[in-house]
């Protein structure tokens, strides 16, 4: 046993020789391996200085609203609760509770007799950061809502109340000003230079505690949670309060304004979303300038161009915006666009997702001139349109078809689609705004399975339009039984496109 160990030992000896000679460690200098680079030591970031430098002109913004003034009344619903808690005095503290029967206060006794004026009721606390020296402040719109008064609190502990410039929603943007001069203000910077991984700061009031400092860093760039913003996504700490404050890049610049949190419990988990500070200042300029803010307005309803619609249509890929309807006298209208088409260009700028479109048209000053690009039924067109300006979208109101339209037999074509459908009559195209189309007057598989609904109206057939049932039957002859088919249909004021695979 010892033997052995001991050859054991004169083994592990030697390859302890070899391997200390191998690695530079044993007296032969032939076998010395060359040495490993040092892996780059990175220091965590210092905020210190930015904090110094940016700190002063982010604002504390307390909202108060103004509530009518209630009087006890005896029996109201009130009166269990006051009766417990005059128990509850009694048998804890040996005293009737301040205010009840006989004691100063007390409902029903003679007070004062001055007038009853409308309380002001704290109604949120948000942050903001000044924009200007002599007061104009940058916040978000939904902080300064509905409210009757604005007081802005200096990082010094001056307090001010503000006016409200001017708010939009849509951007959930807002701008207040205060009187006041020589007031430090912050440094724009360029989102467009951010990159995902960069550190960030974030300085406000979450949960009212002034000045709190929170960092992290940019999660993305452009994540589409609004119509006319891409948000950057940060994992920097938001809460309630933070809303209006700055994001701030590490040289002291502003990105962006905190707008948005996901959150599954009121607070934050990881996820932030702050408004790119330059479409912030387009706003605010307009909103300083006219208190208002102009966007331009197509009047199409839109959606999202999708992979299989694409492959139908013989597109290269899914891009674009598909319009869903058009509005009766809009720019659209006049311009010559229909339901069915499927926008790839406006004013030169390439529309890859549907969201791109809104932002677009919206940047565009109303009354401009533009080009619009579009594709219909596979052939590229282009049409001249004057920009209107934005207004309340108009709510689409179903149609139904005449209960005396004609229902003639599925023929044996329509089988294959599962479709039987009859021809618009002269009243129906005109109440719908259509040239052609067929109403569809029973569903069965394959097209109910794909969604296809009796009274829907069918105005193309595999990228042909569709005028009346001869030419259907016609289309529907020719079909790769295969292949799946598109059909754009019209639902009340929309327009859809849907693949049934015939059978």
């Amino acid at each position: 046993m010892i033997q052995s160990l001991g050859r054991r030992q004169s083994v592990l000896t030697v390859c302890l020789a070899v391997c200390m000679a191998t690695v530079g460690l044993g007296s032969s200098p032939a076998i010395a391996a060359a040495p490993t680079p040092a892996a780059p030591v990175r220091a965590l970031p210092d905020f210190t200085d930015l904090v110094e430098q940016v700190g002063p002109s982010v604002v504390n913004i307390r909202t108060l609203e103004k509530q009518a003034p209630s009087s006890p009344v005896a029996g109201a619903p009130g009166d269990n609760q006051d009766e417990e808690m005059q128990e509850l005095f009694r048998r804890f503290f040996g005293v009737p509770v301040p205010g009840a029967p006989g004691q100063p206060n007390a409902p029903g006794q003679r007070r004062p007799n001055r007038p009853q004026q409308p309380d002001e009721q704290p109604r949120g606390v948000g942050s903001g950061f000044i924009l200007t020296a002599d007061g104009f402040i940058m916040t978000n719109a939904h902080v300064v809502d509905g409210v009757d008064q604005v007081i802005v609190t200096l990082t010094d502990k001056r307090e001010f109340t503000a006016r409200i410039v001017g708010s939009d929603k849509r951007t959930d943007v807002a701008v207040v000003k205060i009187e006041a001069t020589g007031l430090p203000f912050v440094k724009i910077g360029d989102p467009n230079r951010l990159k995902v991984g960069e550190w960030v700061m974030a300085i406000g009031s979450p949960f009212g505690l002034e000045n709190t400092v929170t960092a992290g860093i940019v999660s993305a760039k452009g994540r589409d949670t609004g119509d006319y913003l891409p948000f950057i996504q940060t994992d920097v700490a938001i809460n309630p309060g933070n809303s209006g404050g700055p994001l701030i890049n590490m040289r002291g610049e502003v990105v962006g304004i905190n707008s948005q949190i996901y959150s599954r419990s009121g607070g934050f988990m990881g996820i932030s979303f702050a408004i790119p500070i330059d479409e912030a200042v387009n706003v605010s300029s307009q909103l300083r300038a006219s208190g208002r803010v102009q966007r331009g307005r197509l009047g199409v309803g839109i959606g999202e161009v999708s992979k299989d619609v694409a492959e139908s249509l013989g597109m290269a890929k899914a891009q674009g915006a598909l319009v869903n309807s058009v509005e009766a006298g809009s720019p659209a209208d006049k311009a010559g666009l229909e339901a069915g088409d499927i926008i790839l260009k406006f004013d030169g700028k390439t529309i890859e997702k549907s969201s791109d479109l809104p932002r677009a048209v919206g940047g565009t000053k109303p009354g401009s001139s533009s080009r619009v690009t579009v594709l219909r039924r596979g052939v590229t067109k282009e049409y001249a349109i004057t920009v209107g300006e934005f207004e309340a979208d108009k709510s689409a109101a179903a149609k139904t078809t005449p209960p005396g339209a004609d229902k003639p037999a599925p023929s044996q074509a329509s089988q294959m689609l599962g479709l039987s459908v009859s021809d618009l009559t002269d009243a129906l195209k005109k109440e719908l705004k259509l040239r052609a189309g067929v109403r569809v007057d029973a569903v069965t598989e394959p097209a109910s399975r794909a969604g296809i609904r009796e009274g829907d109206v069918i105005i193309q057939l595999a990228n042909s339009e569709v005028p009346d049932v001869k030419t259907f039957t016609q289309l529907v002859g020719r079909l790769d039984k295969s292949k799946p088919v598109n059909v754009l249909l019209r639902r009340g004021e929309w327009a859809q496109y849907i693949l049934i695979r015939p059978r």
